[in-house]
């Protein structure tokens, strides 16, 4: 009996798996298809990355979106990580419930409301202030606002779980509140660290709708343009620029969980 709801549990687990990134595999399977239409395999080709060499609006999509992800990526983890710990070490304060609504309200808001906020917002300055225009940078807002929110979630459910006794006993050694945060949290939160950036890198690639609200001419990333060239129709370069994202991304995602499994076990051996 233990067998049999052993295998029926691991068959659930791989056709869950395979439900998810099956999908994927078919993409970066026809992303080697000689021909156009993706409709039936003709044979092995890679033509198409060799035309997606080729293909400037796309590439530059492309590296447009990595550098917004990696940048936005690193301002949400660092203001959430300031956010979490306020929210996590101070209980009490003056504004500190609308602080912790405002920090969630993106979490809970459809995406389509914050791309019209902000447009409102962005438009309202730049006719005040004469900027900022609508561009990468105010694509990187709006990514970073979106990020921060995730990645508060996510550095807070750590700092909860820490041992308070830890940074109790580096203040009573002399450290102050500055050394106690950059030698004793900052440390034993770096896995949530690593986990948010990842998190947050990967909605900003993803990004579709704010992106859509706040670019501006020459600032489409690449999910635009995919989007905008499937309505014409499936274009192989598109699934070849996808396989390389998926390439990108899953080296980084390796990387990332190589070296915290390597941290862990290093302070699994110090104990």
């Amino acid at each position: 009996m233990k067998i049999l709801q052993r295998g029926l549990g691991r068959s659930w687990l791989a056709m869950g798996y395979l439900f998810l990134y099956f999908p994927i595999i078919v993409l970066v399977v026809f992303s080697f298809n000689s021909a156009r239409q993706n409709m039936a395999w003709s044979g092995f080709s890679l033509m198409w990355y060799g035309e997606l060499m080729q293909d400037a609006e796309l590439l530059s999509a492309f590296a447009l979106s990595l550098k917004i992800a990696v940048a936005s990526a690193f301002a949400s983890v660092v203001l959430g990580t300031f956010s979490a710990y306020v929210l996590d070490r101070y209980k009490r304060f003056h504004g500190r419930t609308l602080f912790s609504g405002m920090v969630s309200a993106p979490l809970v808001m459809p995406e389509v409301i914050i791309g019209v906020s902000l447009l409102l917002l962005l438009v309202s300055c730049q006719k005040l202030l004469g900027f900022p225009a609508r561009g990468s940078a105010t694509i990187w807002l709006g990514h970073t606002l979106l990020g921060m929110a995730y990645a508060t979630v996510v550095v807070q459910s750590r700092l909860q779980e820490l041992n308070q006794s830890l940074a109790e006993a580096a203040m009573d050694l002399g450290c102050r509140a500055h050394q106690v945060f950059l030698l004793v949290t900052l440390p034993n939160i770096a896995q949530s660290l690593a986990s948010a950036f990842l998190l947050t890198f990967t909605l900003s690639l993803d990004d579709v709708v704010l992106s859509a609200f706040l670019s501006g001419p020459g600032s489409s990333t690449m999910p635009i343009v995919i989007f905008s060239r499937a309505r014409l129709g499936l274009d192989p370069r598109v699934n070849a620029v996808a396989s390389i994202t998926v390439l990108v991304v899953s080296c980084c995602i390796i990387g990332s969980s190589y070296m915290l499994a390597r941290a862990a076990r290093r302070r699994a051996n110090k104990l």
